[in-house]
């Protein structure tokens, strides 16, 4: 507990969602690092999570092709269902509060649909959602030929940006009374970089291009800036989760394929395009997403089913070998109790 870190909330893959997850899964960190299982809740393919900003309550979507939303206590010694509904499209893969706790964004991937519901003061769903479909497509045609909705980041303004891996751009949306489309409309990104996860940092955007493989930086107005690779393999890789250490001096990207972690420099910058520190193992195979809480890195390496917790020295991690046996996990949450 020397972090404060020391509950993780994990979602992933169920049987009937291709994978071999029991559901939400809840461990807890115990000294000497040891991961210690809470408790498990059964839930249909619950593939990503968020919390509420101020609520006990968690959030996942159900990634099937009927796609679902689902609202539970966050509890760590089992979480309980609260509310379900649909997700208003197909296969969602991403979810996020806006930072009133007003609002709830779901990404859908397999049709591109973003909905938008608003939380009643119990944080729970109330009313319909406000949907919002898409058209378009970009040069690969295997992953490109329909939009692909894949992270909800809400920023500032009160603006939610979407990346769209299908048609290489960030989706952008006003919060007013009501939800809707952004007067400015998308920004278009680089071409066939198929943008899945990005994070806001000191006015930029750095954003992780699952089909290029690059870390494209962008600055506020969405004008590209420079690239770099996300790993130094000269293999296949397909990058998911960027995420920005606490105080802003390093950036974490994860890469799957050479199941690494790479992690860039962001105090002495070379124009904008950030320089790599180091690229670490993931501590497991497909490392599809990961938290950082305090000196500590927890890896969900799906492909492993495994949890891997990773010591942070000085920004850089490293793998303990410390894990945890999960089926199929795609999402980690670490939460301060």
């Amino acid at each position: 507990m020397t972090s404060g870190y020391d509950v993780l909330y994990i979602g992933g893959y169920t049987p009937e969602t291709g994978g071999s997850g029991a559901g939400l899964t809840v461990v807890r960190r115990e000294e000497g690092g040891v991961l210690k299982a809470l408790a498990e809740t059964a839930a249909p393919g619950p593939s990503f999570l968020a919390l509420h900003p101020r609520l006990p309550v968690l959030y996942a979507v159900l990634e099937r092709e009927e796609g679902g939303v689902a609202a539970y206590s966050a509890d760590p010694y089992g979480p309980g269902l609260l509310a379900d509904a649909a997700s208003g499209g197909s296969y969602p893969c991403h979810l996020a509060v806006d930072p009133t706790g007003s609002w709830l964004a779901v990404a859908n991937y397999g049709d591109g649909t973003l909905a938008m519901y608003r939380l009643g003061s119990s944080g729970l769903f109330d009313g319909r959602p406000r949907i919002f479909p898409h058209q378009g497509h970009g040069p690969d045609p295997s992953r490109q030929a329909e939009p692909h909705a894949h992270q909800a980041v809400f920023g500032p303004g009160r603006a939610l940006h979407v990346t769209d891996l299908g048609t290489d751009e960030v989706r952008r949306y006003l919060l007013g009374t009501e939800p809707d489309l952004h007067p400015e409309g998308p920004a278009r990104l680089a071409p066939g970089s198929g943008p899945r996860h990005m994070v806001r940092h000191d006015g930029r955007w750095y954003v992780a291009g699952e089909l290029d493989g690059m870390i494209t930086v962008y600055d506020a107005e969405w004008r590209e800036v420079g690239r770099v690779p996300a790993s130094e393999s000269s293999g296949p890789n397909h990058v998911s989760h960027i995420e920005m250490s606490a105080d802003g001096r390093h950036l974490y990207v994860a890469n799957r394929g050479p199941d690494t972690i790479a992690v860039f420099g962001m105090r002495d910058l070379e124009g904008a395009v950030p320089s790599r520190v180091a690229e670490v193992g993931s501590g497991g195979l497909w490392p599809r997403h990961f938290a950082v809480a305090g000196d500590h890195m927890y890896v969900a390496n799906q492909r492993s089913d495994a949890v891997a917790t990773l010591q942070i020295n000085d920004g850089v991690p490293t793998p303990t070998g410390e894990t945890f046996k999960v089926g199929s996990p795609s999402c980690v949450l670490a939460v301060a109790v």
